[in-house]
């Protein structure tokens, strides 16, 4: 366990700054203190709460209330209204209904009648696990050192080694109202401890005072760590080491090989997102001699089994080999036989209200030598089940080196996974928006254009990689959309769109980022004013490199990538009006222009067969926000039209038939369209937005 957890945990309680504090205040900075470290509790694991007397509105006396993590929260990040608030007299109330354990999951739909003060914020199903504990603060977490005991063979004899009476243990029940009365007898039982070691799901602790709660949960999984740290040190971990991990840039070669193919097969039933992992703690597990065998008997911590199922894929990878082509060619099979084996787990365990099979492809692939790969319906997602299975593999580490590890039983993981209360649950959950799990790749990302169609992408669910050659204003962009959108679906990579290795490397890692590419915004740009008299070669070569060469090497990866996933995808050319309509002193761009426009044309024909569509945007005249037109173009343009700069839009909008403006919103609306279903019947077209154009009418 050293490996992973070298520090010791800090107790960041600031005593002065909670003096300040209401109890509910104290158990929000308490439970906030707590998901701040991933050691104590995975994301959205675990849960706290407090029993507060408030003012009862309706009676205008004190009562006892529960203040409990609602339904789907993350301590780490919860605010005050991430909690639910509920009655104690009425949650106590509730024990002369419960008619046992085959009808437990009906105790769920009561819990809102025990609502204090109208709270929105739903309950969860470990709301009993709170409210019975007879102590005013409880903390439930799920540290890695803990469930590591929890997950032993001989869990029962290890926790009372390491904590003595302080600690008690209860054998595994899933959670719910049955397990609250399991808490309440043991508490009732054993009035000094202090806390309980759940089999295969975590720990409680509790107090009276909240920083004594906070503090005596750091300890007790200190004391773990400190366990784990003396007994295992100079123990090989998972039986030592089979393989040797490949350098790190073979590590990323292989996985953006790998992640589009994987994803391409992944993805029938939605678009799925990947994320890679080669961190030191994932590559000592796929490395190891017992990593197979340990890695079928699944996770044990049911919030690690929910995001991570039952177990993973091991990538059929000798990283002495390295042989890819014999990799690629048999990852057909080994992800076919996962669904073979999935749904006969689903058969041998389901019951008659069982929901029906779900997604039967893995989350979590291994791959000797090279790391791990989590898909999920969206970034964020993704990278989290990775995290979650790290936390698994933190897990197995520590129960092979001291016991025997074991994993949840399959029919406790099945009732759980199936379980009628989490498929209402995920009834529930909003329906995804349009571009969900879609990725898409747009250069002259920090430009006017390009950054208004990633943000529209993104706001339909996208994730989104911004390319441009301009380092400064890319960083700028990616920091202003990221704030908006959230880190994980916004990646930024330098590139110019003329040099073909930078182009192929921004295409891999888009791979390796977000496992595969079903978008391209093809739209870096420059524009030039001249006469034919006195345009150069080099500006001619110019506006070719950046406007013509440019768009097919971008285009021929995209390619690539779109056919090794084998599930369509979009390209979108932003060409412009001068690519159809011949305007003085632009020899070399409307030249340029229309090379773009003719070679969707023709990619539009070689695409059709993979369900690859190619579509253009032809603006005009876009002002706001546009590079191009904060340069020498815009002097260039005014003088051609014998006008100044504050004139130059005016002419423009007048010129148009509608006499509007058009600006980068207007553009991302039709780059949106056509990287959508609702263009899904549509390729080969040209969609002009210029506010009508007469000379650019299509024929």
């Amino acid at each position: 366990m050293t490996a992973i957890m070298p520090k010791r945990l800090q107790n960041q309680w600031d005593a002065a700054k909670a003096a300040a504090m209401s109890e509910a205040q104290r158990l929000l900075y308490r439970s906030n203190l707590l998901g701040s470290d991933k050691r104590i509790t995975n994301y959205g694991g675990g849960n706290t709460s407090a029993k507060v007397m408030e003012v009862d509105p309706l009676s205008g006396t004190l009562v006892e209330v529960l203040w409990v993590k609602g339904s789907g929260g993350d301590v780490g990040s919860i605010k005050m209204d991430g909690f639910a608030t509920l009655y104690m007299d009425k949650l106590r109330a509730l024990k002369a209904v419960y008619r046992g354990l085959p009808m437990e999951d009906e105790m769920v739909g009561l819990l809102p009648h025990c609502t204090f003060n109208l709270n929105v914020r739903a309950a969860s199903i470990d709301t009993p696990l709170h409210a019975y504990v007879p102590r005013k603060h409880v903390d439930h977490m799920h540290p890695d050192a803990v469930i590591a005991i929890a997950a032993s063979a001989n869990s029962r004899a290890l926790t009372q080694e390491i904590f003595g009476k302080d600690i008690g243990w209860l054998p595994w029940k899933r959670p719910g109202f049955e397990l609250g009365l399991w808490l309440e007898k043991f508490c009732l039982e054993n009035p000094d401890a202090k806390g309980v070691v759940l089999e295969s799901h975590g720990l409680f602790t509790w107090d009276d005072d909240a920083e004594a709660c906070y503090a005596l949960t750091l300890q007790i999984i200190q004391k773990a760590m400190d366990w784990f740290e003396a007994k295992t040190a100079g123990l090989p971990a998972f039986g030592g080491a089979l393989h040797h991990s490949l350098a790190p840039e073979a590590r990323r070669d292989v996985a953006a090989r790998l992640m589009p193919a994987i994803r391409g097969m992944v993805s029938g039933q939605q678009h799925m997102v990947g994320h890679f992992d080669d961190s030191d703690a994932v590559l000592e597990f796929v490395n190891a001699k017992d990593m197979v065998a340990l890695a079928a008997l699944g996770t044990s911590c049911p919030d690690h089994f929910l995001r991570t199922k039952i177990r993973p894929l091991v990538v059929d990878f000798d990283p002495a080999a390295n042989d890819m082509e014999a990799v690629m060619e048999g990852l057909p099979a080994q992800i076919a036989a996962y669904r073979e084996d999935y749904a006969a787990y689903y058969a041998r365990c389901k019951h008659a209200d069982s929901p029906a099979l779900r997604d039967p492809n893995a989350v979590v692939y291994l791959v000797p030598g090279v790391g791990m790969i989590t898909f999920a319906k969206d970034c964020a997602t993704a990278r989290i089940s990775g995290e979650f299975y790290v936390n698994a593999i933190n897990v197995m580490r520590g129960a092979s080196a001291v016991s025997t590890y074991c994993g949840l039983p399959e029919q406790e993981a099945f009732d759980i996974e199936y379980w009628l209360l989490e498929e209402a649950k995920l009834l529930r959950m909003p329906k995804p928006k349009s571009l969900a799990g879609r990725v898409a790749l747009v250069t002259g990302g920090a430009g006017g254009i390009g950054r208004a169609t990633a943000e529209r992408y993104l706001a339909e669910g996208a994730c989104v990689m911004l390319a441009d050659i301009d380092a400064e204003a890319l960083s700028s962009a990616r920091a202003e959309i990221s704030g908006r959108f959230g880190a994980d679906a916004v990646r930024a990579i330098q590139m110019n769109v003329t040099d073909e290795a930078a182009v192929m490397a921004a295409f891999a890692q888009t791979a390796l980022d977000f496992g595969g590419i079903d978008i391209l915004v093809s739209n870096a740009g420059i524009a030039s004013s001249a006469a034919i008299e006195d345009t150069s070669l080099a500006l001619w070569n110019k506006n070719m490199d950046i406007l013509s060469t440019g768009y097919f090497l971008v285009s021929r990866e995209a390619f690539k990538l779109m056919r090794v996933q084998g599930i369509g995808g979009s390209v979108v050319f932003v060409a412009s009006k001068n690519g159809l309509a011949a305007s003085p002193n632009a020899s070399a761009y409307c030249t340029a222009k229309a090379a773009e426009i003719h070679l969707a044309r023709c990619l539009a024909l070689e695409g059709a067969e993979a369900g690859i569509r190619v579509n253009v945007v032809n603006p005009d005249a876009v002002l706001r926000g546009s590079k191009i037109w904060s340069g020498e173009w815009l002097d260039q343009r005014a003088r051609t039209y014998k006008t100044d700069k504050d004139g130059l839009e005016e002419m423009y909008r007048q010129r148009s038939l509608l006499k509007r403006s058009v600006y980068p919103e207007d553009i991302a609306e039709a780059a949106y369209f056509f990287a959508s279903d609702l263009s899904a019947k549509s390729t080969g077209n040209i969609l002009n937005v210029d506010a009508g154009n007469v000379q650019a009418f299509t024929r």
